[in-house]
């Protein structure tokens, strides 16, 4: 029968290709029509919304109503972990983690498409000012830009953090 011939069929494609293959055309199609800066702002409220939810449950597991300074690069670290990215920290101290990374969650899905790291930024930016108050990320290096790695800092305290360059600011907003 024709369905089981099909079904045989070596296909390279399941859920999670289906829905990083989806992500990469929605913000390709977004930098498209958009532009770059503005697909970035539309990502980011998907990722403002999803560090968010993420927060909360580490918080619900390790049963603590905010953070502790010292569990925040060890969350952040977990989290990417756990959706197969290759996070690890290179620097922690009480004004910022700097992070790096070797293998990005969207895997080759995320080549070309910077607005895509709107969502690590988005989501370490909102975990990291639940925690602290205050955060301001920048991706120094990024896979998506052709990078070999990326290199995330966090900022963790306004008045160190630099007034120059790129990055964004995030802020407790409870």
């Amino acid at each position: 029968m024709i369905t089981e011939t099909v079904a045989a069929q070596d296909v390279p494609l399941d859920r999670d290709l289906f829905l990083r293959q989806l992500v990469r055309e929605l913000s390709g199609a977004l930098e498209d029509v958009v532009g770059l800066e503005e697909a970035s702002g539309y990502i980011s409220l998907v990722g403002a919304a999803m560090g968010e939810q993420i927060g909360a449950s580490y918080r619900r597991a390790l049963k603590v109503e905010r953070l502790g300074r010292d569990q925040l690069g060890a969350v952040l670290v977990d989290l990417k972990r756990r959706i197969e990215g290759d996070f690890y920290i290179i620097e922690e101290t009480p004004e910022r983690i700097v992070l790096g990374n070797r293998a990005c969650p969207f895997a080759e899905k995320v080549l070309g498409r910077p607005s895509m790291c709107m969502m690590t930024s988005n989501v370490f930016g909102r975990i990291a000012a639940d925690t602290a108050g205050y955060a301001r990320v920048e991706i120094e290096a990024a896979i998506a830009r052709g990078d070999p790695g990326c290199r995330v800092v966090i900022h963790l305290d306004p008045s160190t953090a630099p007034d120059a360059g790129g990055g964004r600011e995030y802020f407790r907003v409870s």
